[in-house]
């Protein structure tokens, strides 16, 4: 499998299991939503130091990113569709 893919594929794994967004992710990790995503779908080189941001975020090593996944195992499902308030804004705030 091309290190791209795997990289993505844990990216959005470990977003998925910590129930961020794009955005958030994102965000956190200063970076924009569309070149996350391009990462996620493997489409895209990223740096060293983009990586340690976003593995900072998820708390996780930068090390983990590269695991490759089991032969067969299922591809990380999106979250459910829809659109939900930033973490700072005043609704997200309140829960």
């Amino acid at each position: 499998m091309d290190i791209r893919k795997i990289v993505g594929r844990n990216l959005r794994k470990l977003r998925v299991e910590r129930g961020m967004t794009i955005d958030d992710l994102a965000g956190d990790a200063d970076a924009e939503p569309s070149w996350t995503a391009r990462i996620e779908r493997g489409l895209v080189n990223v740096g060293v130091d983009q990586l340690a941001r976003y593995a900072k975020v998820l708390k996780v090593k930068v090390a983990d990113l590269f695991v490759e996944p089991a032969p067969g195992s299922a591809i990380p499902k999106p979250l459910k569709p829809g659109r939900r308030p930033s973490r700072n804004s005043p609704k997200a705030r309140s829960r």
